[in-house]
């Protein structure tokens, strides 16, 4: 589900530019419709609710502490991924602001690293075996989970392990902080979700595309290689 919630961001904003046929890397298209569909029902008989509610009781500075606290935990596990993709600058700055934010930000609820000059970063184990090499593979969706790869589907399995939440001892601290990122996420994403609903005409496509694309740029850092059919497109002579 964390995923999915992500895609939508940028699905909401590629919405209104559809394409036509099945995508080449969605070969399991009817299945992952199915999927989708009941991801999306989840989500608007649960999720969405219950969001919708987090919003309306938490003013906004509490929810900026809350995102900020969890994007604390994850710069952990980002800074980790950085070194095993041989970006050893990064790693360090990660590791910078877990130091800096849980210490002069309240552990973490302030964001007092960027104003030290230490960017955020974003990376997961998915990322850096497509850094390593790996292909992509086939598009998946995931039950609960929402729109992934092949690649990324063994990536979350190895995130799980770099996730402090999930390797809490408490189970009853672990449930209750997992369910408040996820519902924080949530949170964070209703206005483009209502932006999605209203321009898209196949929710399932653009949250596909929008997603690998998304991927693909995490991957290169913004700077992806021209994909076969642009460098086909670049090197075949103009119709005349």
């Amino acid at each position: 589900m964390g995923r999915w919630v992500a895609a939508l961001g940028l699905a909401a904003m590629l919405a209104g530019c559809a394409t036509d046929g099945r995508h080449r890397a969605d070969p399991l298209e009817p299945v992952n419709r199915a999927v989708f569909r009941f991801n999306e029902t989840l989500d608007e008989a649960v999720l969405q609710p219950v969001a919708k509610g987090y919003r309306a009781v938490l003013p906004d500075l509490v929810r900026t502490g809350v995102t900020n606290f969890f994007s604390n935990l994850d710069d952990v596990w980002i800074g980790v991924n950085n070194v095993l993709q041989g970006k050893l600058s990064d790693g360090i700055q990660d590791f910078a602001r877990v130091t800096f934010n849980s210490t002069f930000g309240l552990l973490g609820l302030i964001d007092v690293a960027t104003d030290f000059n230490l960017p955020k970063h974003n990376e997961d184990f998915g990322q850096t075996l497509g850094r390593w090499g790996v292909g992509s593979g086939a598009y998946l969706v995931l039950p609960l989970f929402g729109p992934s790869t092949v690649r990324d589907g063994l990536g979350l399995y190895a995130d799980s392990y770099g996730d402090v939440i999930v390797n809490l001892n408490d189970v009853a601290s672990r449930n209750t902080l997992y369910a408040h990122r996820l519902i924080n996420t949530r949170t964070n994403l209703l206005d483009a979700t209502r932006v999605l609903e209203e321009a898209a005409l196949d929710k399932y496509r653009f949250v596909r595309d929008s997603f690998l694309q998304r991927r693909r740029n995490l991957v290169y850092d913004g700077s992806p290689p021209a994909e076969p059919d642009e460098e086909e497109a670049e090197s075949s002579p103009p119709a005349r």
